[in-house]
């Protein structure tokens, strides 16, 4: 079984496209949250998203931000761009994003999956990035009870193993932070008793959306960004 897995895509619709242009066969499709914020097209990206019928598409802090208008832990720029996509969105959009729910778990190929936005222990707003100490990791999948946890929240593609058990990361569809501009994703493959994640990339036109972002009255900064890939 083949699970396609997108985070973050931040309302960066392009992004999103190429990502799904550079899809491989699937199953399903799973998205760990953070569909809009940052970016000038949240309408779109989420009518796109609802067109290819994931299984599961988690809240993340910033759709909580848009329906809530709660930015009290954002940074100046995160909460300025959540003041923006308030003004955008559609009430159809906000009541999507309103029935988006904090964590699922799933039975796949004899295997549980667990997945999050940030964390088991807060879901919205953990960030559990590469490079934690063991611990941390075993910590998390002794919460989850699961055999494999999906996070999403840093932007940064993460994959931790241990005895056939997994705590992975996909990256950010629409903002990477990694230091690679490019879109990121992630392939979940699954067997009985075996399980492999692998992250890929894809390129995408930065400069139009970058453009769009400018033009929208949103920070410059959020433009910039995106040309670094941080």
């Amino acid at each position: 079984m083949r699970i396609a897995i997108i985070s973050d895509i931040h309302s960066n619709p392009d992004a999103l496209d190429a990502v799904v242009r550079g899809l491989p066969d699937y199953d399903e499709l799973v998205c760990l949250g953070d569909v809009v914020g940052y970016g000038p097209q949240p309408n779109e990206v989420i009518e796109r998203l609802r067109e290819l019928r994931p299984t599961v598409v988690l809240m993340g802090n910033h759709d909580d931000a848009a329906i809530t208008g709660d930015t009290r832990d954002f940074s100046p720029h995160a909460a300025r761009a959540i003041d923006w996509t308030r003004k955008m969105v559609t009430q159809e959009s906000l009541e999507y994003l309103a029935t988006l729910k904090l964590s699922t778990r799933l039975e796949r190929c004899e295997a549980t999956l667990a997945l999050f936005h940030g964390s088991p222990r807060n879901p919205l707003t953990e960030y559990v990035y590469p490079g934690s100490p063991e611990s941390a990791y075993r910590n998390i999948m002794q919460r989850a009870a699961a055999d494999i946890v999906l996070l999403g929240h840093t932007h940064i593609p993460m994959l931790y193993q241990f005895n056939g058990r997994l705590v992975a990361n996909p990256g950010s569809v629409g903002q990477p932070r990694d230091g690679d501009r490019r879109a990121s994703f992630a392939m979940l493959t699954l067997s009985k008793g075996e399980a492999s994640f692998e992250v890929r990339r894809v390129e995408y036109d930065v400069s139009s959306v970058a453009n769009r972002i400018m033009q929208g009255g949103l920070p410059r900064f959020l433009a910039e960004r995106l040309y670094m890939g941080v």
